[in-house]
């Protein structure tokens, strides 16, 4: 009797052994995802059971080794993990699908600082939040939608505001009515990236339902919707963002409070704009000068160029150059205001601020043709040409293309790459 009792143990513990017992440590399971990972994208079918791990520590690993090969068939694995109940599990899925989109996001995201005490977790944003995909990359629905229901409910509030950002990274479009959701929340990081979301999708019909942030009592909230309602232009803000300019005494609040105005010029506000254009504050003037340059009156033009020509800085003097050009000043001189504008494409402070100035001008057929002959001659630094194929790729029109075919066969690589960029972005917006 004994030793059939023995013999039958023997066979549990060997049927036991055979069918992976050891798998019940966590350790062991984590190590075979790790080897399942060096095997690549043959052996992601045998990784994704793992995202239904009981151990959350397990599924992170199981993300993290999904993320690492990194093809479009880590995906759907992804967008499942999505799903998960732990907010870890979630963050670096988020990550995992913005780095597919944005490779080496996950140096930058949450992901990268995430630290993990007990149950809880502990993750910062970097300070950049400017990073969006181009608009020839189109993005998978079921991301979308599966990122805005995280957006709106997530597992814990760092979650909700990484899926927020990654929105926004994305062009969310679909998940406006989930990101306006979010902005209900009490958590202030999720309200920030969610308007900031809102800022990169750029639809207007999102402005309305952002207005009440405008008197919000954190700064940070507070600025940020302020601008976001000047990006979207929504001109029925006008009133309550011309009152935050006229009472608060925090100077960033102000300054956002006439930069969103100058977004949306107005009859009401031209008097503003001509006030603060002699600001002692530069960027009161910029934001002025940016006002006055909307507001396209002709009869602003010989103010505006008195204060450009003793202008003693570089940002307010762009916002004048800004202001001339799309006045009517297409000069071409080493005086004219395009030719300072495009100067600064090699400025390492201000390359940014003239490149923007440069894209909304660009719209305007007169001024391409006003660009072109710069684009053409033979001493265009490095920095210029790759400034006009990205002012070209977001604005430019038919007529731009031989121009950006010339860049995407530059001799220098960087050019040429985004000669080619600039191209396809083109064509993703005009055909």
């Amino acid at each position: 009797m004994l030793s059939s009792f023995a013999k039958s143990g023997a066979c549990i513990i060997l049927a036991l052994s055979l069918s992976g017992y050891a798998q019940d440590d966590p350790k062991t399971r984590i190590k075979t995802i790790r080897d399942l990972a060096k095997g690549g994208v043959p052996d992601l079918p045998k990784i994704t059971p793992y995202l239904s791990d009981a151990d959350s520590v397990v599924r992170v690993e199981a993300v993290k080794a999904i993320t690492d090969i990194g093809t479009q068939a880590s995906l759907d694995p992804l967008v499942k993990a999505l799903s998960d109940n732990d907010p870890e599990v979630q963050i670096r899925a988020i990550d995992g699908i913005v780095n597919f989109y944005v490779p080496g996001y996950i140096k930058t995201g949450m992901t990268a600082s995430l630290r993990r005490a007990g149950t809880s977790i502990k993750g910062h944003f970097t300070d950049t939040n400017d990073q969006v995909i181009d608009p020839y990359i189109q993005v998978r629905p079921d991301v979308i939608e599966g990122l805005g229901k995280v957006a709106r409910g997530g597992s814990n509030m760092d979650s909700r505001a990484d899926a927020a950002r990654a929105l926004g990274i994305l062009r969310g479009r679909a998940a406006i009515p989930d990101l306006v959701q979010a902005l209900h929340s009490k958590d202030d990081d999720v309200i920030y990236e969610s308007l900031i979301a809102l800022q990169k999708i750029r639809d207007p019909s999102a402005g309305p339902q952002i207005a009440f942030l405008v008197h919000d009592l954190k700064p940070r909230v507070q600025i940020a919707a302020i601008d976001t309602l000047g990006l979207l232009q929504d001109r029925s803000a006008i009133p309550q963002i011309r009152d935050v300019l006229d009472r608060t005494h925090d100077a960033k609040v102000r300054r956002s409070a006439l930069a969103s105005l100058a977004m949306m010029p107005d009859p009401q506000t031209h008097g503003v704009f001509l006030a603060h254009l002699i600001d002692h504050d530069d960027d009161m003037r910029a934001a002025a000068a940016e006002g006055l340059a909307r507001s396209k009156q002709e009869q602003d033009a010989a103010q505006i160029h008195t204060s450009y020509i003793g202008e003693p800085k570089t940002k307010s003097k762009l916002a004048e150059a800004f202001a001339l050009v799309n006045l009517g000043n297409r000069d071409s001189d080493q005086q004219a205001p395009l030719y300072y504008l495009i100067t600064q494409l090699d400025s390492r402070s201000y390359h940014d601020v003239a490149q923007a100035y440069l894209i909304e001008l660009a719209r305007d057929p007169a001024v391409r043709s006003a660009l072109y002959p710069y684009i053409q001659r033979g001493n265009a630094t490095k920095d210029e040409k790759i400034g006009f194929a990205r002012v070209l790729g977001a604005s430019g029109g038919p007529d731009s293309v031989p121009y950006l075919e010339t860049l995407s066969k530059d001799s220098d690589t960087d050019v040429e790459q985004e000669g080619v960029r600039a191209l396809r972005n083109l064509h993703a917006r005009v055909g």
